[in-house]
């Protein structure tokens, strides 16, 4: 009995031993572990941060360039993207200062004409103004292709005896017109009246006359750039001769050039 006690007591002793440990350990890994958790917690919040920082963010720009015409959301107020449409149209419109040939804000109209520069005359579609031949007013007239003495060279053979010393063809003059005749009506009569030879063609991709030849001279007599230009009080107009009206007073000179109008001081825009 005496050596049973003693073995209760002994292994009482030591269930004590391992549970005092065993806690202990219990402790120190529960602590750590916590620890960590909250560090972990308050990185994972911050970065949720961040990252609905930049959603946000990202939403603002794709709002900032919103299609309001392909949206699809009926439900959202466009107001503000049409207020800046618009302004931005306002803004193109006058955009190195030119009007549009059809008063839009399109590059180019239907018959690809490009921008006007502010100040000169619109085009008009043939028929669409009425010939008053009851109004009669004057322009002036010329007829030259004095480009041509300094190609010589390039000038189509047998051709030589159609350029004039001098290169004019139809000296500068004062004729009549009908009130809401164009340019091509003006030099179509005056080269008939005067039995200079003209040849033209219509030209339906940009709804205009297009003049080929004078006095036997045509396009591409004189080099792959040449051909025959018109010009109204010193501007050379970006669309054919019959959408241009003719106004009272208005010089009106049909050159040659050897150089898609460079040597006639004329650029195109690119």
């Amino acid at each position: 009995m005496k050596n049973t006690g003693k073995r209760v007591l002994a292994l009482l002793m030591m269930a004590l031993l391992l549970v005092i440990p065993m806690s202990g350990c219990s402790t120190t890994k529960l602590d750590n572990p916590s620890q960590k958790q909250e560090k972990s917690d308050d990185w994972m919040e911050k970065e949720s941060k961040e990252e609905d920082q930049e959603e946000e963010k990202e939403s603002s720009d794709a709002d900032e360039y919103l299609d309001v015409e392909s949206a699809d959301d009926e439900n959202v107020d466009y107001s503000k993207y049409e207020e800046k449409k618009e302004t931005q149209k306002n803004q193109n419109s006058t955009i190195g200062g030119v009007t549009y040939s059809d008063g839009t804000d399109q590059e180019n109209d239907k018959y690809d004409t490009q921008p006007v520069p502010e100040g000169q005359q619109k085009p008009v579609e043939p028929g669409s103004v009425e010939i008053n031949k009851n109004k009669e007013y004057t322009c002036y007239l010329s007829v030259s292709c004095s480009t041509i003495l300094d190609n010589m060279e390039n000038l189509t053979e047998g051709k030589e005896s159609l350029v004039p010393k001098d290169g004019v063809i139809y000296s500068e003059r004062e004729v009549t017109f009908y009130e809401g005749e164009s340019v091509f009506d003006v030099l179509q009569r005056e080269m008939k009246n005067n039995r200079i030879h003209m040849e033209s063609s219509f030209t339906p991709k940009y709804n205009s006359a297009y003049v080929e030849g004078i006095n036997n001279l045509y396009e591409f007599d004189c080099g792959r750039w040449s051909g025959w230009m018109y010009e109204v009080n010193g501007w050379y107009p970006n669309y054919g001769c019959s959408r241009y009206v003719v106004q009272p007073g208005d010089v009106i000179k049909w050159n040659y050039t050897c150089d898609l109008g460079r040597d006639l001081g004329q650029t195109w825009p690119e």
